[in-house]
């Protein structure tokens, strides 16, 4: 029976449902041989996750998935998923710190915003409804449903907080280059995750990987959960013009993508353990 790896899923501590513990023990029933926890800007999980694989016998790998803009094209935001890494390293622990002062900062000033636009919500109650997570935009959300500010959730978003609302503000994230030198520097691999979801043509998007492959990235998720066939033969091609390593996962968050199974994605993604071997002989964890 092939040995099968998840090398990008999330748990509670960004925007999935699983606990890094539920994750593995998930993992485990599925039959995969390793799993890697890649949520979103922050390495918090990473911990329990670790101790979850010792206890239930199941390979974990340090992993994480940056936003970073692109300055090209439409700017889009980017996504480098670190495997691999030391996660307690300076440099990764400095820019977990620089995200979350930039996050809170954004945070306080969403919520001046709305309260100029008047509506009654505080620093203190979002807090509370993230319950300890990472603050986003659905907690802002799920207050002003509570209070019954809004009709619904479309409403939310279409009047508050979209880009271009009065009551947004945009996010700082990293740039590419600052991602994938980070990711480095802790003796982890680069990976450009689900190239297809940027909105670039072809073209456009041989121009990032080009220029992504000048900061040093290492792969590409040629195996993605919502792939077609002919996707991610486009993707496989783009991997072997640059010398990127293949990597991928299902890009499971629990409830929040009922549709996405951990392993599999829609049924059809089985990535094998040879694929993390080889990535994992690009890592330099002292």
């Amino acid at each position: 029976m092939q040995k099968t790896v998840d090398l990008h899923t999330h748990s509670y501590y960004s925007d999935g449902t699983f606990s890094p513990e539920g994750l593995v023990i998930l993992a485990k029933q599925q039959g995969l041989s390793a799993i890697a926890l890649t949520d979103h800007d922050t390495i918090d999980g990473l911990a329990l996750f670790h101790e979850a694989g010792e206890k239930h016998g199941i390979e974990t790998i340090s992993g994480i998935e940056f936003a970073a803009r692109y300055q090209g094209f439409h700017q889009p935001e980017l996504h480098i998923v670190g495997l691999g890494f030391a996660y307690g390293h300076t440099a990764l622990t400095e820019c977990m710190a620089q995200i979350q002062k930039d996050r809170q900062e954004r945070n306080i000033q969403m919520v001046h915003r709305l309260q100029g636009l008047g509506l009654p919500i505080t620093f203190e109650e979002v807090q509370q409804c993230a319950g300890g997570e990472i603050i986003t935009r659905t907690h802002f959300a799920a207050i002003l449903l509570q209070k019954r500010l809004v009709r619904d959730r479309n409403e939310v978003f279409q009047r508050y907080l979209s880009p271009g609302c009065s009551g947004y503000v945009a996010r700082k994230v990293l740039s590419p280059k600052d991602c994938i030198e980070t990711i480095h520097k802790a003796g982890g691999i680069a990976i450009l995750a689900h190239p297809t979801l940027y909105q670039l043509d072809a073209d456009q998007l041989i121009t990032v990987v080009q220029d992504l492959c000048g900061y040093g990235l290492d792969g590409i998720e040629c195996y993605y959960a919502t792939y077609t066939a002919a996707q991610q033969k486009q993707i496989q091609k783009i991997a072997h013009r640059f010398g990127l390593l293949p990597s991928g996962g299902s890009d499971f968050h629990g409830e929040n993508k009922p549709h996405i199974s951990l392993g599999t994605g829609t049924g059809n993604l089985a990535i094998a353990y040879e694929v993390w071997e080889a990535l994992k002989t690009r890592c330099k964890k002292d």
